[in-house]
């Protein structure tokens, strides 16, 4: 058997790609483990094996003495000049052993598992040499089985993990369906295995325009920023280094080519091209398209932006549960607070901010307030407790707690708001068309926002992208997108 290890050390050195060296090592050490099995461990042995005949030879050394005590680490002179005609005491006397091939079945079986974690070390050496420099890419494979909802991917040469966490949800595989997927991590060492894979990062979406899209692969168009909901939808972001090359057609292609095949491999998540823009205030407003954003106002020391939208655009702005103004927020990396037209104007109006300012009455309660006619302190304190209680959310008690407020802050002069002669002349404040009071002079807060704020004219087309506070949507209103 041992005349044919040379050709097995061979074979599955060319095969399994391991070092001839490190393979060797390991037959040597499985060798000798299992010959002290079977001799003695105390016994001091040494293997090597011989690549000119193409098999291992096996040596004991023992201390030459007068009368042997331990027959596993000593040898009698007598026995010794057998041997080596020269020896003298107290040398120590190599002696080859003979039918090393029969060291029995225990040490055999030791021998095997030695040999089996070597090369399985060495396999692992292998992988990661192999693979180490691939980090970032992505990889394709055949599945091959499943482990407690972790995917098994064969590469060819070695199997990957697709964890559970990492897949798509909602999109199945079965037993060998090709797939792809962005190796995530490569592990030198470890029980489980080395090569980690994922298809819900960011820049497995990013590696797949990369190869679809020529301009990016040559560095003309850059991806700026991507954010993903796996499987529902994602947002990319790209700008272009030269004006002649539109980023945002480049990566959809001739009727939509590029991006399909994307789709396509993600098995049907919905992807928004974006152009990206340096500045925050243009960057929201192609980030929430299709949404009509009609005023931005930047906070860039907090990095939080206030986007200000029609009435009617407010749910196709926040998406389907706040999907699209999350996934605007996650691609800019800015706070975005996304309000109706009314909902600003209210929040800017005197006579609104004075109700607020009422212990229990937020805003939903102020807006109710405000359907009913009851648009300042002053109007609540007028009001009577039956005009009040046909709203849901107050009760009796409720009702007069806030009239006595409104009127205690009248009569301390919080919070009133002043009008015009013509005004009360007419019957009370003038509002405009969403109802709200038009105060003639302009307030800080009015003059800033006007400062900051970006208009329709001013910005580019724009394409999909979203935003957060998405709770704030009216409820039942569904992603018109």
């Amino acid at each position: 058997m041992l005349s044919d290890l040379k050709r097995i050390i061979d074979q599955i050195c060319r095969d399994r790609g391991f070092d001839k060296k490190l393979l060797i090592e390991a037959i040597e050490e499985a060798v000798e483990s299992a010959a002290k099995k079977k001799l003695g461990a105390r016994r001091d042995i040494e293997v090597r094996f011989n690549e000119e005949y193409g098999e291992v030879e096996v040596f004991q050394f023992r201390t030459v003495v007068n009368e042997v005590e331990d027959e596993q680490t000593e040898i009698s002179l007598e026995e010794a000049v057998k041997l080596d005609p020269e020896v003298q005491l107290e040398d120590e006397l190599g002696e080859k052993m003979e039918h090393i091939e029969d060291l029995g079945r225990i040490a055999a079986q030791s021998a095997k598992q030695v040999i089996i974690h070597k090369m399985k070390d060495a396999e692992r050496d292998v992988i990661y040499e192999m693979f180490k420099d691939r980090k970032g890419e992505i990889v394709s494979g055949i599945v091959q089985r499943f482990e407690r909802g972790n995917m098994i991917i064969n590469l060819g040469r070695t199997d990957a993990i697709l964890p559970r966490d990492q897949q798509i949800p909602k999109r199945l595989f079965k037993q060998g369906d090709r797939i792809r997927a962005y190796l995530d991590d490569v592990r030198q060492s470890g029980r489980d295995s080395q090569l980690i894979l994922s298809r819900t990062c960011n820049d497995f979406l990013a590696k797949l325009f990369t190869m679809e899209v020529p301009e990016i692969a040559e560095g003309i168009v850059e991806i700026m920023g991507v954010s993903r909901e796996p499987g529902f939808r994602a947002k990319i972001a790209v700008s272009s280094l030269e004006t002649d090359v539109d980023p945002v057609g480049a990566c959809v292609g001739m009727k939509g080519s590029r991006v399909q095949n994307v789709v396509q491999e993600l098995q049907g998540e919905r992807i928004d091209i974006v152009p990206w823009s340096p500045d925050p205030a243009k960057y929201v407003y192609n980030a929430l398209a299709p949404a009509h954003v009609s005023m931005v106002m930047a906070d860039e020391e907090a990095q939080t932006l206030l986007v200000v939208v029609p009435n009617d655009q407010l749910s196709l702005a926040i998406g389907r549960q706040g999907q699209n103004v999350r996934l605007a927020s996650r691609l800019l990396g800015w706070r975005i607070d996304v309000k109706s037209e009314q909902r600003y104007a209210n929040l800017e109006d005197p006579g609104y901010q004075s109700l607020l300012a009422i212990d229990g009455i937020e805003e939903p309660l102020a807006d109710q307030l405000l359907a009913r006619g009851v648009f300042s302190i002053e109007k609540l304190a007028e009001a009577a407790v039956e005009d009040l209680i046909v709203i849901r959310s107050i009760d009796e008690e409720q009702a007069q707690r806030f009239i006595d407020t409104a009127t205690k802050m009248i009569e301390e002069g919080v919070g009133t708001v002043s009008f015009s002669d013509d005004s009360e002349q007419d019957g009370g404040a003038e509002r405009d068309a969403g109802g709200n009071v038009a105060v003639e002079q302009e307030t800080e807060t009015e003059q800033s926002a006007d400062e900051s704020s970006t208009d329709e004219s001013s910005t580019d087309e724009k394409t999909d992208v979203p935003v957060e506070n998405a709770e704030k949507a009216e409820e039942g209103n569904g992603e018109n997108q």
